[in-house]
């Protein structure tokens, strides 16, 4: 209610603001219009910017109101296209209609080339946002529901149009691709709006809400095919069967090359254009690039554009360097720009005064009722054969019925290439309007009646820690080495995090000489070295992977991602370079690794200072084991979050190399005067061993837990270590403020006296990025 007040409070100066707009808009229209005269042969400037202004703020003024009534903004954008439209300002004023959107192709082309591309950007976009992982886990049930739900609504569809009489067919020569046209317009969901909507209730991680995404997910995917191929088929204006077989098997080869080595090759170019680039953005160059090229590709084999386009985003989506950055400047420019245009121009492309023909307005409300029902029926069945409750068919049914943006796509492909008229090309577009409003209404009705489920609460429980996990701050790992054994200890660690958490990693060999020019083989020297480091790095984490049950659920071989950073300038530059190319955790195992005056050696502080992220030192003490999974490794902890945080790190290394694992709480002895707070501290001390316990239980790593009590930790720490013959200790630590580099006594003493191997890694929050949502 609140919301609902104020909207209503809201409403009457939104909609005065948008009057003013409109009445400004139209008073500089038409002194463009008298400045450039009546050349009609030539496109106006003024006026095209007039028209992507005009259509930007009327879409971002009403999008806005339609999110304040809980509708989608895309509506409020086509809404305002129709209202800008023959149907309405064209109906009230046609003089003034005609002069703000002149009919002649000259100036038409400069806002519709501005539309095609916002074709291809929202695309992009839809397939950044395509979770391929989602679809893969549901992907019994989901292409069931899909099928299904694209089935009856598309055999529907293409029946209707075999029906339709000659005289509501724009070409009856080429009924078959209309017939195909409509069939698919009314088959596909639109995978942004059933996403919004279902994370909007806060669904999206729920059963039902995921089921109801990787069906759209399915649905999109699936459609997008045949739109490509039904493109192809229009051209031709026929069915020619080599045609046919040339776009379906240039499709299927299409796909089986991004999938594979295209998915690579991507990944390679957003990782070595980020890496070398120092001018603004040219990451989203090279995406937008990408998304160029593989739209010319799907061109060039007889398919649309689009195809190409929304497999470059899968592709781009799935990328493990700059995703959250990528995502937020591609969102940026489609959401300002070019989405607000594209539905706008579909809007005024829209003539809703053809409904007042009866045998138009029944043919709405025929294609209205065979999308609904046929999407929802198809759903609803598919839901209960795959043994869903009553509730959940319904939920089911309710989320795929909305169309939105894919089929006002649809639509408009249909338009461009003939096969659909004005007149059929407003009755989808009326259909897409309706069905995609009264889709959030029901859907939240039919959630809100969905109880929670026992394993479901389980895994809401799991992902919540993910969310909230220190490891899922960082997104890329820089390896610093020298050769030594602290470094074969940090490639061992490196490739653990590879191999569980799908992290891109960069070796940095640190051994040149900081002026190269003094000795000239000494950079090829290292560069070989660190291939070297690399390439033990990939063996170890295939070998990891390799060696995984299933259950561990982790990277595929294909997702180990390593390159190398030339040590080219001083090693401040060069750790200050890498920082702005989304590396956020280092590694250093180098040596030695204590200076002089018993703390962390100078080029330990040198570096860890110089990164502009979270520092893991590596520090290799006593014989190594052969392989990684003879490490045993100890995790002191006391009370702090700080402790936990590398319980979690630690954690994650067993799980990648399958080691036993002990944690060891070390609480200082009581005194007299804190009896009245012993229940307290007990609490605490249950609360550590109870935390550290879920970690290691969503790792799926088996936890030997030990309470010590003593006055000095780190005597603690070092008797267990060799009492249970551990060879790894992992320490949370957080750096001094003094002349030297320092994580106190505790890590200052284990680095003088450990005679095993400790990695101190900084856990204080100040050092870890936050984590996008």
């Amino acid at each position: 209610m609140p919301s609902r007040q104020k909207f209503l409070k809201s409403f009457p100066s939104a909609a005065f603001i948008i009057l003013i707009t409109f009445i400004l808009s139209l008073s500089i229209a038409q002194t463009a219009f008298a400045a450039e005269g009546q050349k009609a042969s030539h496109p106006s400037e003024g006026l095209f910017l007039v028209q992507i202004v005009l259509l930007v703020v009327s879409g971002r003024l009403l999008g806005e109101l339609m999110v304040r009534i809980g509708q989608p903004s895309i509506m409020g954008q086509i809404i305002a296209g129709i209202i800008l439209g023959p149907s309405l300002l064209g109906l009230a004023f046609p003089h003034v209609q005609a002069s703000l959107f002149p009919s002649n192709e000259a100036q038409k082309s400069m806002a519709d080339a501005v539309g095609q591309l916002g074709i291809l950007f929202l695309l992009l976009l839809a397939g950044m946002e395509t979770d391929l992982g989602l679809a893969k886990r549901l992907r019994k049930s989901a292409a069931g529901v899909s099928l299904t739900g694209i089935v009856i609504p598309f055999a529907a569809g293409f029946a209707l149009g075999e029906l339709l009489p000659d005289a509501l067919l724009p070409d009856p020569e080429k009924r078959l691709v209309t017939s195909l046209f409509l069939g698919t317009a009314l088959s596909i969901s639109s995978v942004k709006i059933v996403a919004s909507v279902v994370r909007e209730m806060d669904f999206m991680r729920r059963n039902i809400g995921q089921l109801i995404v990787a069906s759209a997910i399915i649905d999109d995917t699936v459609g997008w095919v045949i739109i490509a191929i039904t493109f192809g088929l229009a051209e031709k204006g026929m069915v020619d069967l080599p045609t046919l077989a040339t776009s379906v098997i240039g499709t299927l080869a299409f796909m089986a090359v991004s999938f594979t080595v295209g998915r690579r090759i991507v990944f390679e170019i957003i990782r070595w254009t980020n890496d070398n680039f120092r001018s603004d953005l040219p990451v989203l160059s090279a995406i937008i690039a990408i998304m160029g090229t593989m739209a010319i590709i799907t061109n060039l084999i007889g398919v649309h554009t689009v195809l190409g386009a929304f497999v470059a985003g899968i592709l781009v989506g799935e990328s493990p360097i700059l995703t959250r950055q990528i995502d937020v400047q591609l969102r940026a420019l489609t959401t300002a720009l070019f989405m607000p245009v594209f539905f706008g121009l579909t809007g005024l492309q829209t003539d809703l005064t053809v409904l007042a023909d009866p045998s138009i307005l029944l043919l709405t409300a025929a294609v209205v009722l065979i999308a609904s029902i046929g999407k929802f029926g198809g759903a609803f069945a598919a839901a209960k054969i795959s043994g869903y409750s009553a509730s959940e068919a319904l939920a089911l049914g309710c989320g795929m019925n909305a169309r939105g943006s894919t089929e006002v796509i649809v639509a408009t492909i249909g338009l461009s290439v003939g096969v659909l008229d004005e007149k059929l090309f407003s009755v989808i577009v009326a259909m897409a309007v309706i069905t995609t409003m009264a889709m959030p209404p029901t859907l939240r009705w039919a959630l809100a009646r969905l109880p929670l489920r026992e394993e479901e609460r389980d895994r809401l429980e799991r992902e919540q820690f993910e969310r909230e996990s220190f490891l899922a701050n960082f997104e890329r790992i820089l390896l610093a080495v020298d050769g030594s054994q602290s470094s074969r200890l940090a490639t061992w660690i490196a490739a653990f995090f590879a191999a569980t958490h799908k992290m891109p990693v960069t070796v940095l060999d640190v051994r040149e000489a900081d002026d190269a020019r003094e000795n000239a083989e000494t950079p090829a020297r290292s560069s070989s070295q660190a291939r070297t480091v690399a390439d033990d790095l990939r063996q170890c984490a295939t070998d990891l992977l390799s060696s995984a049950p299933p259950e561990k659920n982790m990277a595929a071989q294909g997702d180990i991602h390593v390159t190398i950073r030339e040590k080219d300038d001083k090693i401040e530059a060069v750790l200050d370079d890498v920082s702005g190319t989304g590396h956020d955790l280092l590694f250093t195992g180098i040596e030695p690794s204590m200076g002089d005056d018993g703390r962390f050696s100078a080029p330990l502080q040198t570096m860890t200072s110089a990164f502009h992220g979270t520092s893991a030192i590596v520090t290799a003490r006593g014989p190594l084991p052969e392989r990684p999974q003879d490490l045993r490794i100890l995790l002191p902890v006391s009370g702090t979050e700080r402790s936990v945080r590398a319980a979690e790190f630690g954690l994650s290394m067993a799980k990648a190399a399958g080691v036993h694992c002990t944690l060891l709480l070390i609480v200082e002895p009581r005194q007299v005067s804190a009896l009245p707070r012993i229940s307290d501290r007990d609490n605490d001390q249950r609360d550590v061993l109870n935390k550290v316990g879920a970690i290691a239980d969503y790792y799926g790593v088996e936890l030997k837990k030990v309470v010590q009590q003593g006055p000095s930790p780190e005597l603690s720490i070092l008797r267990h270590a060799r009492g249970g013959q551990y060879n790894l200790i992992v320490l949370g630590v957080s750096k001094r403020a003094s002349g030297s580099l320092s994580y106190g006594s505790v890590a200052d003493t284990l680095l003088q006296t450990a005679d095993r191997s400790c990695i101190f890694i900084e856990t204080d929050l100040a050092n870890a990025p936050a984590v996008t949502n």
